[in-house]
């Protein structure tokens, strides 16, 4: 399997992990069905979009693969369905099934950020560290922004628990294993995409948050 499949495949892993927290966000929100439609897509899709647009690889991969789109589609109906017949059970174990979308949300951030730093080399920017490694953190945490600004919350990136900050060292571990030929290409993806699902995990487990100014109005 070349580097191209892996990235594919793990970028369809991500586009699903991505729509599922987007239509969790929407229901959270009482969005309708289009609503948990657009909000799970656009999560799915909004970072690599973005990427491209940065990167003059256009029109965006997003529009010219329909299966991104498709995938996000079917992947944000399925997780609305489940809901709307299952919602009472689903609300039971509400703590249980939190745990499950940071899973996935962490899952899907891994592997964006692989993405979109392959994509900045494969588009002739594997000269340039700095922006290769933005356009990763780009790619994993752009679609969650957009989700986060269109359900009317502050996004995620901005107070919650490293997110930012396990894309960018994983985006620089990925860059540099990949660029310097230290391992395999399969050997640098999982251990890039590996240390921003593990540094995500841990921070949620152990709650670590970067500092913040606390007693202002005091």
């Amino acid at each position: 399997m070349t580097v191209d499949n892996i990235i594919f495949a793990l970028e369809i892993i991500g586009i699903v992990a991505f729509a599922i927290t987007g239509v969790i966000t929407a229901l959270e929100k009482k969005f309708d069905i289009f609503g948990a439609l657009v909000l799970g897509t656009v999560t799915s899709v909004g970072g690599g979009i973005i990427r491209d647009m940065i990167l003059g690889d256009l029109p965006p991969a997003a529009f010219r693969n329909s299966v991104y789109a498709i995938t996000a589609l079917i992947t944000s109906l399925a997780v609305f369905v489940l809901a709307y017949f299952l919602g009472a059970r689903i609300k039971k174990h509400f703590d249980v099934y939190s745990q499950i979308i940071n899973i996935f949300d962490s899952l899907g951030l891994s592997v964006f950020v692989v993405g979109g730093v392959n994509a900045a080399i494969a588009c002739g920017f594997g000269d340039n560290m700095f922006l290769s490694v933005f356009v990763g953190t780009l790619t994993g945490v752009g679609g969650g922004v957009m989700r986060d600004i269109m359900a009317g919350r502050v996004p995620k990136i901005l107070r919650k628990r490293v997110y930012a900050l396990a894309a960018i060292v994983g985006a620089i571990i990925y860059y540099l294993l990949i660029t310097y030929n230290i391992c395999s290409s399969t050997w640098a993806i999982i251990i890039g995409a590996g240390s921003v699902l593990i540094i995500r995990i841990l921070a949620t487990v152990f709650h670590w948050n970067l500092p913040t100014v606390k007693n202002l109005d005091d």
